[in-house]
């Protein structure tokens, strides 16, 4: 019994769609960290009347890198470049990433004042306790 081809080249369209393939593997260099973004488009069409047919197609294109950089100053060490900005949704994925990337930074400072109030609270109950 031969395996449906819908299903086939469902299986395999499904491979290429995973986070994987939107947001790539780390890459160092430099001192850097660079993690790239890519758009992946699907196309999938079936039929079943005279015979058995399926096909598919996938693109990915790289559309940003995110750019992670410890060394550079906290506002500064998180940076999205896009590879082509021209492209309304490029762009509008360029400034959500933008905007995420402003709120981990926010939220990172934020958890690092809410560790130094936590540590200067267990210092002053240490104090409290000490006679």
């Amino acid at each position: 019994m031969s395996e449906d081809p819908t299903k086939t080249t469902l299986e395999g369209l499904l491979k290429v769609l995973n986070m994987d393939n939107v947001i790539g593997k780390p890459i160092e260099s430099d001192g850097k960290t660079l993690i790239p973004i890519t758009r992946v488009g699907l196309g999938f069409g079936a039929g079943k009347n005279q015979g058995v047919g399926a096909g598919g197609g996938a693109a990915v294109e790289p559309i940003a890198f995110v750019v992670v950089d410890k060394s550079a100053e906290a506002s500064e060490q998180i940076q999205v470049v896009t590879l082509k900005s021209q492209e309304p949704l490029n762009k509008a994925i360029g400034e959500l990433s933008e905007l995420g990337l402003e709120f981990l930074k926010e939220w990172r400072e934020r958890q690092k004042k809410n560790e130094e109030k936590r540590e200067q609270m267990r210092k002053g109950l240490e104090d409290i306790a000490t006679p």
